[in-house]
Parts: structure tokens; C-alpha cells; sequence
């Protein structure tokens, strides 16, 4: 009984991290990927409204890079410690 009880409560660990990693909860990019056809557009993740998919930029930003508001790669602010 103890043997199927660690079993199930590992199996049960297993699916909720799978879950929590196929809603991106472990994603700390600032952009998502769109598959597009024959090519991925890759949006913002944080804008109000919404990039449109066709206004998306078709390549990642690079190191050092984000994509703004209006779909736009632009360097990433620094941050300068006082």
C-alpha cells in the first residue's frame, strides 16, 4: 500500500511540473513564438493591446535585444547600479 501510494504521488509530481512547463509558468524570455505557416513570428509577451501576428518580427531577438510594443527588435535598456 505505501509502495503504490509514493508511486502515484510521484507520477502525480511528474504530470503537474509537465503542466506547469507546457504553459510556459519556467519561460523567462520576454517574447513567445507563433508558428506561422512556413515560418514562426515571435511576439511580446507583455503588451496591451496585443502585437498583431503579421506585425511580429520573424527572427529572435538576439543577446541584449527585446521586442517592443509595435513588433520592433530595440536594445534592452541596461541597468546601471547606483
Amino acid at each position: 500500500m505505501r509502495a503504490r501510494t509514493v508511486i502515484f504521488f510521484i507520477i502525480g509530481a511528474f504530470l503537474a511540473v509537465a503542466l506547469l512547463d507546457s504553459i510556459g509558468i519556467f519561460d523567462d524570455r520576454s517574447y513567445f513564438e507563433v508558428p506561422h505557416g512556413g515560418h514562426t513570428h515571435y511576439l511580446p509577451k507583455d503588451c496591451d493591446p496585443p502585437v498583431p501576428v503579421s506585425n511580429a518580427p520573424t527572427v529572435p531577438p538576439l543577446e541584449g535585444q527585446k521586442i517592443d510594443c509595435s513588433g520592433q527588435i530595440v536594445p534592452e535598456p541596461s541597468i546601471v547600479p547606483e
